[in-house]
């Protein structure tokens, strides 16, 4: 059984299902959990990057929106909203815990870029050299399609990419992936480990997520086969109990556990 080993750097993906109520406001609980579980790592010695999404989630609710606007402009408005109200309340929690933040909002180009990619690589770096969390997000306020990665599961990848981290937790509202729907089918096993990302899977991963949010499974496969082509090792779990965090990190089995490429 593969199990995380030795983690010294870390990037957590927390996504919209999990941070918001299906009413699109934010879910103060579980994100206070989230930021007390991840201020404790970042104590015990272990550098942590989080890639949050929910600014656009978030914002529909502080504008009392019923639902996501359809539109690219009214998503950049809400996600305007949104990132305020997310980075407002990460620097609460997090201060409760005497940690600094500090906020990166990236677009394709910026990774695409040599000279702006080097330039956010040396920015991590110091970020972690005076101890602070790195948050990151898409900058959903100007992306459009052509700059866009499209979901924060891809760029939580490209980050764990770039600062050379150890491990990747993308934190989902369900347990892993299944060898078919859960919702649908109560015979549904979930897979604990997958050593190579197959047709086959991605095709049992189908969907999207909920209504708030751009994610599914599929982004998920995508973004572990990034992390996986770099030899990082990446957990899919829920995010509903942020505790479990600990659990990964012990070396115990949860969620599923996408093995990185060794030379």
């Amino acid at each position: 059984m593969a199990v995380l080993k030795d983690v010294k750097r870390l990037v957590v993906k927390v996504g919209t299902s999990t941070l918001t109520y299906d009413t699109g406001k934010t879910n103060i609980r579980r994100m206070h959990k989230l930021v007390s579980v991840l201020s404790d790592i970042v104590n015990s010695g272990i550098e942590v990057a989080l890639v949050t999404s929910g600014a656009i989630g978030v914002g529909v609710g502080k504008l009392g929106l019923k639902e996501r606007p359809s539109d690219i402009s009214g998503r950049q408005a809400a996600a305007t909203v949104g990132q305020c109200e997310l980075m407002f309340m990460y620097d609460k929690l997090f201060g409760e815990y005497g940690h600094t933040v500090g906020q990166l909002l990236i677009t394709k180009s910026d990774v695409d870029s040599e000279e702006r990619r080097k330039n956010l690589v040396n920015t991590f770096e110091k970020l972690f050299d005076y101890g602070a969390v790195p948050i990151v997000n898409e900058n959903d306020s100007v992306a459009v399609d052509e700059i866009v990665y499209g979901d924060n599961d891809s760029l939580s990848a490209i980050v764990a990419k770039l600062v050379n981290a150890d491990a990747l937790i993308i934190l989902t509202d369900i347990d892993g992936l299944y060898d078919d729907n859960p919702n649908e089918n109560e015979d549904a096993k979930l897979i604990s480990q997958v050593d190579e990302i197959t047709d086959e899977l991605i095709a049992v991963a189908g969907g999207h997520g909920s209504r708030f949010s751009t994610g599914g499974m599929v982004t998920k496969l995508h973004a572990a086969q990034i992390a996986m082509d770099a030899g990082i090792d990446t957990i899919v779990m829920n995010g509903a109990a942020p505790e479990s965090i600990y659990k990964a990190l012990d070396g115990k089995q949860i969620g599923t556990f996408f093995t990185g490429k060794k030379d």
